[in-house]
């Protein structure tokens, strides 16, 4: 997906780009794979802010996406490749040989008319076929990756991103995750051959902020533009360093390099090792 950029005709639409959509081959949705998405602007049930800087953006629909793939050994066609306004990568419509329709990630390289099938025994390693881990060659680029086989796909679902297979062994899968995370995974898990399309994805530049809105992101006002009795970085006059051993957060404790893991969890035991070569 190539990446369109504009003319600085306003300073606001200088370093701006958009996506480009001729990969799209269908404008709208299908009609029962679709729901409202309801707006909650970062609070939870009880009406509290537990994720700030949300709410507003355009009204969407949530396309319902099919992360289990339990259609064993059913082929399906690959109907039409659409754009979902909640995530990164496309999104193929496929239609089963017993007249189901759902979605999927679109995989790089998948396109209308392939035939795509999932099965819990060893089949083609083409782009969008699922199988379990326990089938996949060393190296082979997978996504949608269950942590717990028949949970659903949880690992690599964001635009670009690909989990690789290192090698099987007894009742685990060694893998690496797109953070650089090396862990086992139960062998039976499903996974899904190929890489994540739209690799272009991240080189998109939202340029102003009337994008942010639209995307329902509200302003963030830095911690040093506040007064010292609404943040512990705030006060003095002018520009000033932030004056404390650690940047804070709003309600004063350490904002970076905090371990946040629980140092007991139960799946610690799965990670051989940690991300960037942090310790367990």
């Amino acid at each position: 997906m190539p990446i369109k950029k504009v003319k600085p005709t306003t300073n606001a639409r200088r370093g701006l780009s958009f996506q480009d959509f001729s990969d799209i081959t269908n404008r709208r949705p299908s009609r029962r794979l679709i729901t409202i998405k309801k707006q909650h602007a970062g609070r939870n049930a009880q009406g509290k802010i537990t994720m700030r800087h949300q709410g507003g953006g355009v009204k969407r629909y949530v396309r319902l996406i099919d992360w289990r793939r339990d259609k064993f050994d059913i082929p399906a066609k690959v109907a039409t490749i659409e754009y979902d306004p909640n995530r990164g990568p496309r999104i193929a419509l496929l239609h089963y040989a017993d007249g189901a329709k759902r979605y999927i990630v679109a995989p790089l390289d998948l396109q209308v008319g392939d035939t795509v099938m999932s099965s819990k025994k060893l089949i083609a390693i083409k782009p969008g076929n699922a199988m379990p881990l326990a089938f996949i060659p060393a190296g082979v680029a997978v996504h949608a990756v269950e942590i717990m086989p028949g949970a659903g796909a949880i690992l690599a679902r964001g635009a670009g991103n690909a989990v690789f297979v290192m090698g099987v062994e007894k009742r685990f899968a060694q893998v690496k995750l797109p953070s650089g995370e090396i862990r086992l995974i139960d062998k039976d898990s499903l996974c899904t051959i190929g890489q994540v399309g739209n690799l272009d994805y991240r080189h998109v530049s939202i340029g102003k902020a009337g994008r942010q809105r639209k995307l329902g992101i509200r302003p963030t006002v830095r911690g040093t533009a506040m007064n010292p009795n609404d943040h512990p970085h705030g006060g003095g006059e002018g520009k000033q360093p932030i004056g404390l051993r650690h940047p804070k957060t709003k309600w004063g404790k350490n904002a970076y390099g905090v371990k946040t893991r629980k140092q007991k969890k139960a799946s610690g035991k799965m990670i051989i090792s940690r991300r960037k070569g942090k310790n367990k």
